[in-house]
């Protein structure tokens, strides 16, 4: 094996894979540990089939923003030389999202002042008034959590203290919190929460903060990759061992390598595609000085090397709970166009029960999915460049939450019974699309794949399944785990040590870029975002 690398990064995720792309580029030897098969973690591509046959499917129901001329994503790219090779297509401008529910539809526009006019039209009188004064408080916390991610330091942020009075209002508030504060109606309060499945919580439970930011963000301009997700990820791989890095896979940490208070390398074990241990194990350092970055867990990366090592303060923040985890349906249809039942560069976002904390209780916690909500998006009908499927097939894929307690212990007690359970969900939302969007559905699928909460825990080794690290709950994202982890040499980079999905995961890469290194990586105005994290197969 080559000498040791400055820098050892363990998991690559996306966060992973931006810091790893950026260090090795402005000169780092960098080398990337990952348990998969495939790089990208929550972030991969998995197929099935070979050239005209093969159908691909991202390991997410994923879009993104900060993709724009000037945010981070195209600022980051730029700065890799990427920005020509990766690009995005933008979704509809006039529905990126749209929201369905008994009685109510509503299609989300890249247009503040368009969507506070659809709700005024669709709730008239006070209703209407009380969502303009929603998206209005939207729109400046948006701009409060902007200019306050801009300020550096406590004195920084202390000097705009009287620009930041919604910072300090809703600090520990929900969603749910805001919208009973301005009396939004109960139907418009549905669908303006119906993407929940983005951040797998319900109003009541969800940070008010992480709402805004990732809705904001997708107002400003929701994208998907012109060579779907795949073309990211191995361009970020190619950056690395181009500028003479390593990303090698199979290789799982199980520990870490100290010397003195200083962690300096990880010790990994070989393993199958089935992540199964084939005994093998290596241990790497850095080379003096260079640094650890854990692109895993900050908990479990915690408890390997011993929580009592860390200072009391990270301690604090490494207390999280996880977020819930989902189920995904990877589906493939063909002898129908999608297009001709409406759908197109949009997201679909549903529910049958209007009540989204009642609806979130009786799947998660209750196993119901009799009153179904879901997301369900088209891949295939996002990008005109093909590579996803066979000619005349088309990519869908639906999700939802589950618990991952209760899919573990089906799984392990009753195999038939864990099958049965993931037939359910899938059957309950299938119904519905065949009664509300496309007749005979079923008979269309040519493909048809479902996972449940452990294939997240045995493919992206996600404690407890967990789809974005830390609850997006108001303590969680007020105090999140600091990329210094406070013992020298190791570095947090992940969804719980910065903020998860694809514009969050590069937003926490490219920061921690910056504190390595002190190259700004120069952002105009943005918001470090949440997106949908989901598991493989």
């Amino acid at each position: 094996m080559p000498s040791d690398p400055d820098v050892l990064i363990l998991g690559s995720g996306i966060a992973g894979l931006t810091v790893g792309a950026l260090l090795a580029r402005a000169g780092r030897r960098v080398r990337v540990l990952e348990a998969h098969y495939h790089p990208g973690g929550y972030g991969h591509t998995f197929d099935f089939g070979e050239g005209p046959d093969r159908i691909a499917f991202n390991a997410q129901l994923h879009y993104v923003w900060n993709c724009g001329p000037g945010e981070t994503v195209d600022r980051m790219l730029r700065k890799l030389g990427l920005h020509e090779k990766v690009t995005f297509e933008r979704y509809d401008p006039d529905g990126f999202d749209r929201m369905e529910m008994p009685g109510h539809s509503l299609r989300i526009p890249m247009d503040w002042d368009r969507l506070t006019a659809r709700l005024v039209d669709r709730f008239p009188g006070a209703g209407g008034r009380a969502c303009a004064a929603f998206v209005g408080e939207v729109r400046a916390t948006a701009a409060e959590l902007a200019l306050f991610g801009e300020q550096q330091g406590a004195w920084g942020k202390l000097t705009h203290i009287h620009k930041l009075r919604r910072v300090l209002r809703y600090r520990d508030a929900t969603l749910q919190d805001v919208f009973d504060r301005l009396a939004v109606p109960p139907a418009a309060q549905t669908l303006l929460a119906l993407q929940w499945p983005d951040f797998l919580e319900p109003p009541e439970r969800l940070s008010f903060f992480a709402w805004v930011m990732l809705f904001a963000g997708y107002v400003q301009g929701a994208y998907y990759p012109t060579h779907h997700f795949e073309s990211f990820v191995d361009a970020l791989v190619e950056t690395i061992e181009q500028s003479g890095g390593e990303v090698l896979l199979r290789r799982r940490v199980v520990d870490f390598v100290s010397e003195g208070d200083r962690i300096v390398g990880a010790v990994d074990e070989a393993v199958d595609d089935r992540l199964e241990a084939q005994g093998e194990r290596t241990t790497h350092r850095v080379a003096p000085g260079g640094a650890v970055i854990c692109n895993f867990d900050p908990r479990q990366a915690a408890e390997m090397i011993g929580v009592e090592r860390f200072s009391a303060g990270a301690r604090r923040t490494l207390d999280y709970t996880y977020s819930a985890s989902n189920f995904m349906a990877y589906c493939a249809v063909e002898g129908i166009d999608l297009r001709d039942h409406g759908f197109g560069r949009y997201n679909l976002f549903h529910t049958d029960d209007p009540d989204l904390n009642r609806c979130f209780h009786s799947m998660y916690r209750l196993g119901d999915y009799s009153r179904v909500s879901f997301a369900m998006t088209t891949p295939s009908l996002l990008t005109d460049a093909g590579g996803d499927c066979p000619k005349g097939q088309q990519i869908v894929e639906f999700l939802t939450v589950a618990d991952h307690t209760r899919f573990s212990g089906l799984k392990y007690s009753s195999p038939a019974a864990y099958r049965r359970a993931k037939k359910q969900i899938f059957d309950a939302i299938l119904d519905v699309v065949e009664r509300d969007y496309v007749p005979d559905f079923r008979k269309h699928l040519c493909f048809k794949l479902t996972g449940s909460p452990t294939t997240n825990t045995r493919y992206c080794l996600s404690p407890l399944g967990h789809s974005y690290g830390s609850a997006m709950t108001p303590a969680q994202i007020r105090h999140r785990v600091e990329p210094d982890s406070s013992i020298p040499g190791l570095w947090f980079c992940s969804a719980s040590a910065g903020y998860a999905g694809f514009s969050g995961a590069v937003w926490t890469g490219t920061r921690l870029y910056e504190r390595l290194t002190g190259d700004a990586v120069a952002w105009g105005p943005h918001l470090a975002g949440v997106g949908p994290t989901h598991a493989p197969r």
